[in-house]
């Protein structure tokens, strides 16, 4: 007399719904990645250890050539402080990111840090890692 059960049961995992979570995740973040990017020019920064906040405020890019630009908006050296004083009007702690390229003398970068400095603003130094 056969006394085994028809039922089987299988100890198999079934990596489908997982690889289903994985992919649908990938996804996400290449698509969100690029709105995470700050409003900035193409500038190759300074190397160092540390790392650049993502909360944003206002950006200020100074290249090479001694252009400056408050949000991808080239300003003049005269104008930088009433641009920056429009922009973050109302803010509770305005901030600022300085986006120095590398190779800008640092009385360029001096300058802009002697404005916020005049108004009140906090200075982030945006690097590049590593």
């Amino acid at each position: 007399m056969n006394l085994r059960g028809r039922n089987k049961v299988s100890a198999e995992f079934s990596m489908s719904s997982m690889t289903d979570i994985v992919f649908l995740l990938l996804v996400f973040f290449l698509l969100t990645s690029p709105a995470i990017t700050p409003d900035a020019l193409d500038l190759i920064l300074p190397k160092a250890k540390g790392k650049t906040s993502n909360v944003q405020k206002a950006s200020v890019s100074i290249t090479k050539d001694g252009a400056y630009y408050v949000d991808k908006e080239r300003v003049s050296e005269y104008s930088i402080e009433n641009e920056l004083k429009k922009v973050l009007a109302g803010q509770d702690e305005p901030t600022i990111i300085l986006r120095a390229e590398e190779g800008v003398p640092i009385e360029d970068a001096v300058f802009v840090m002697d404005i916020a400095n005049r108004n009140k603003f906090k200075v982030v130094l945006a690097v590049r890692p590593n």
